[in-house]
């Protein structure tokens, strides 16, 4: 997948590679970015993570410029607008049960990039649910952890080894734990956004968290995933976020369950079949109409000049030699 990395040293070094180019080439112009760089680190949360440590995007948000006006133009990914409900919904629901947690709608956000890209840019239907499933990789070993299946291939379609599902990118065990229903549908469903992006507030801000706390705010992304560039890329795109967003339109109307025949013409429909020994209807001919001819410009005539009673009638002349005939008009 493009824009995706495999964990390790090579891609922690890597990461740290394009983080350090990211602060150094800012100008003086730039608009730094505030918390890029966690202050401190600390431990990751005991036992599996949420995601299961599979692949994410590791690309880092744009530098943000300054206009000529003194604003600053927001450029780089944006917010689809049924993502951005779901992650101020989750906000203002872990507000109302947890306000020690100090969410803001920023973090899941910056979680939703770097997991699924806003949900592939906001393909999602009307109800908040992907219209192609997200799946991560099989957690079979190699570069990944093991992890064999725990949902008989409910959510993953796999029964042999479970994948991260959705845009949060779950996997089904801990699905299991903190799925919750978020569009209040009846049911918990890891590939909508908003059961999603509830479901990743409530990790986030479990087991008292302040999330106010630069520490206590290391230790919940850590839990998502037990990577050091994983906690450097999402602290990134949390300060970007909070710097500023733009909302757009979801990309569902675009989008198409077939995304492989997206751009082809759609498809004729078939001809109907004659029966053998039919023969085929007579050819429709319009009766043929002529045309008229255009109608000739009429020449309106000029004011009649009316001569007096009393003044002579003017002699009519001949220019005709004698030898030849004139017109009767004027002989």
């Amino acid at each position: 997948m493009a824009g995706h990395r495999v964990r390790g040293a090579r891609g922690t070094a890597i990461a740290a590679a394009a983080m350090a180019a990211l602060t150094a080439s800012q100008a003086p112009g730039a608009v730094p970015a505030r918390a890029s760089v966690p202050p401190r680190q600390a431990p990751a949360e005991q036992g599996p993570s949420v995601s299961g440590d599979t692949r994410y995007r590791t690309d880092l948000p744009l530098l943000r410029t300054r206009e000529r006006k003194g604003e600053a133009s927001v450029a780089g990914a944006a917010l689809p607008a049924s993502v951005f409900a779901a992650y101020r919904h989750a906000e203002a629901e872990l507000a109302r049960t947890a306000p020690g947690c100090r969410l803001r709608w920023q973090l899941p956000a910056a979680i939703g990039q770097v997991e699924s890209g806003q949900a592939r840019g906001g393909r999602v239907t009307a109800d908040g649910t992907t219209v192609a499933p997200i799946l991560g990789p099989r957690l079979d070993g190699g570069v990944f952890a093991v992890v064999r299946d725990t949902d008989g291939g409910a959510y993953d379609g796999d029964a042999a080894y479970d994948r991260a599902v959705g845009p949060m990118q779950f996997i089904p065990s801990t699905w299991a734990r903190w799925g919750t229903d978020g569009n209040g549908d009846g049911r918990a469903d890891p590939e909508n956004v908003f059961d999603a992006a509830l479901a990743a507030g409530r990790y986030l801000c479990a087991g008292g968290r302040d999330l106010s706390d630069p520490a206590e705010l290391d230790r919940a992304i850590l839990g998502y995933n037990h990577s050091e560039a994983y906690l450097r890329t999402v602290r990134a795109w949390y300060a970007y976020f909070l710097d500023g967003y733009r909302v757009v339109p979801d990309s569902s109307a675009k989008s198409s369950a077939h995304p492989g025949r997206r751009g082809r013409r759609p498809r004729r429909s078939p001809r109907r079949h004659r029966p053998p020994g039919r023969a085929p209807p007579p050819p429709r001919h319009r009766p043929h109409v002529p045309r008229r001819p255009p109608a000739r410009p009429v020449r309106r005539a000029g004011p009649l000049r009316r001569r007096s009673p009393n003044s002579p009638r003017p002699a009519r002349t001949s220019n005709c030699p004698a030898t030849t005939c004139c017109p009767a008009a004027v002989r």
